[in-house]
This record gives structure tokens, sequence and C-alpha cells, in this order.
């Protein structure tokens, strides 16, 4: 990701991203190609910062996207993203689009088993981007776009009950509970904690962990993404502290995995197959079990914080500061 006045990877990011030196995964060959221009979008389309990316049951493949953030994009800032939500189907046509105008900072998505779409809003990452009354929620909507839900209180960042300090991610397990990775660097206020929060179906406080900002198993630093296997262990990218941890869904500790290296972006597929987005100058898409943490390959050449794979194996890569969605297929 090229320099900026406050570049993410080298700059306002160094403590949470590191030079993280892949190593031997950087000798090995990509089982990918990229494929340029595959979105059938309408004329004048323009891509924002890609902020989150999820597959719902039928294929289709949901984007979450921004307008660029003052100091990192790298791209001149010449719009884009003023549509956050965006749905492709299987053929990559863009065939819906909602939430203009509802979020301060989009930042986490997520389609849960019943089809809704989740999305999360971090609220900003810089004291100018403070906004009275916006940010730090969570939204639930149908696939039209419809507000089903809302978490968490509009202008307020603390860790409460009902309040977040700046929600990153959102997952839903079948039984419709809701877990939230909140917390993110950088932001306004970096001395508050971070932590998972758990939520009931109908958006009660249940729990929350890892709030004791820390290096120790079960504790987190500015947990980015989530994802959850077969076996339902929720993943966490605890991009502070350089390394995925996994929890069973009452917040107990069962591993850390360091060989990823620095994650920003996770994904499961229904083969349990993990897929880790890695930014930073050394970054890439690693690829590998979800079962016992093996990697097994690497897509390099990129440095994304999201990574979504579709039904037949497309791997999706977004870029925050380069503010595209890349598509890499099996040749």
């Amino acid at each position: 990701m090229p320099r900026t006045t406050r570049q993410w990877s080298s700059v306002a990011l160094a403590a949470v991203l590191g030079a993280g030196a892949v190593g031997g995964m950087r000798a090995q060959s990509s089982p990918y190609r990229l494929v340029e221009n595959w979105a059938q979008v309408p004329q004048g389309f323009k891509w924002g910062e890609l902020a989150d990316a999820d597959i719902d049951a039928q294929g289709n493949l949901w984007v979450l996207n921004r307008p660029p953030t003052p100091g990192i994009s790298a791209v001149p800032k010449t719009g884009g993203g003023e549509m956050p939500v965006l749905m492709f189907d299987r053929s990559l046509k863009l065939v819906k689009s909602f939430g203009a105008g509802l979020f301060l900072q989009p930042h986490g998505l997520d389609v849960d088993p019943e089809g809704n779409v989740w999305v999360t809003d971090s609220g900003p990452f810089y004291k100018e981007g403070i906004t009275p009354g916006r940010g730090f929620q969570v939204f639930k909507f149908n696939p039209d776009g419809k507000l089903l839900m809302t978490l968490g209180k509009a202008g307020v960042s603390r860790a409460g009950p009902d309040t977040f300090v700046m929600p990153t991610d959102v997952v839903v397990n079948a039984r419709g509970e809701i877990f939230v990775s909140d917390g993110h660097q950088p932001r306004p206020d970096p001395a508050v904690g971070d932590r998972i929060a758990k939520f009931s179906r109908d958006g009660t406080f249940i729990t929350s962990w890892g709030a004791k900002k820390g290096s120790n198993p079960g504790e987190v630093s500015a947990p980015h993404r989530l994802a959850m296997d077969s076996r339902g262990r929720l993943f966490v990218a605890d991009r502070g502290n350089r390394r995925v941890q996994i929890f069973d869904q009452e917040g107990r500790f069962l591993d850390e995995w360091k060989q990823f290296e620095t994650p920003s972006g996770l994904f499961i597929d229904r083969n349990d197959t993990l897929y880790v987005a890695v930014a930073g100058q050394t970054g890439g898409v690693r690829i590998g079990s979800a079962r016992d943490g093996t990697v097994t390959a690497s897509i390099v050449g990129t440095a994304p914080e999201v990574v979504a794979v579709t039904w037949n194996g497309d791997v999706f890569a977004g870029l925050v500061g380069g503010m595209k969605l890349e598509r890499y297929v099996k040749p």
C-alpha cells in the first residue's frame, strides 16, 4: 500500500501491523491469478475503501465500502463508496445497494444464516472525524435494506452492555446470537480497552471478554474481524497482538495461531478452509486449515484488509487504501 500522510501499514498502524516478515510463505508460488475488471457495474461506478465482504447462502457477494477516509486512501480522493452496501449476484453483476447516509464509518459486514445483513459503524479513526450523534453502532437489515435492529448508542464510545467502544465486525450464529469485535487502532482515544461482546437474538447483552488489554491468552488488542467454523468456534483477528485467537461461544479461550501473521480479515468456507487477509508491505492472503492451523498456500502481491470466498472458490481481497476489490481465481 503506497505511503500517504497517515499510511496505515507503515505509520499509523505500525504497532498494529508490524513488519511481519513473510519468510517462506513468499517463496511459494500463488495458486491463483488476478482477474481485472470483473465487476458488472453501471457506467461511472467507483469503488470506495473496501471495508468488508461476505457471501450469503445463495452465493451472492455482499460488499461494504465507504468514501475515502482523510489520510488513509492512497488513491486521489475522487469519490466512491457513497452507497455502502452492495450485492453482486453469482454472475458478479451489481443488483442491489442500500445504506447511503446511514453510517459514519461502516467497517464490518455479516450475512446471518437467515439472510439478514449486519453492518458495524466503527465511528471515526481520528479526532477530526468525530461527528456528534454518529457512529459506534451495529445495524441489522433485511436483504432489501429495511432496518430491523440497532445496537449501541449513536455518538457514544464506551464499553458497556448497550454501548460500544468502536465496533469493527459482527457475526451471528445459527441460534441468532450476536458476537461483536469491539475496538480499533487507530482511534481518537487509544487508551480505552478492547473486547468481544455477545448478545442474545433480541439484542440483550449476555457477556463480554478480552477487555483486559494485553497479549496473554484470551486478551485482545484491536480485534478487527470475526469468523465462525463448522464446529461453532469463534475466530478473532487479534490484529494488535498479531495472531488469530480461537474461543468457544461462551468466551473460553481455546487456542492462538501466529503462523497466519498479522490478521486484518478472516473468512472460513464450508470446508473449514481459513483465509486470512494480511495488510502491510509483506501482506497478502494466507490460506490454511481452520481445523489444525496448517498453512497451505498464499496469495502475494496484494495487501488486503478484507477477504471473502465465493461458492466456486474465487477469492476476493479488499483494499482499504487502494480502494478496490480484487478477484483471484485458480488457473
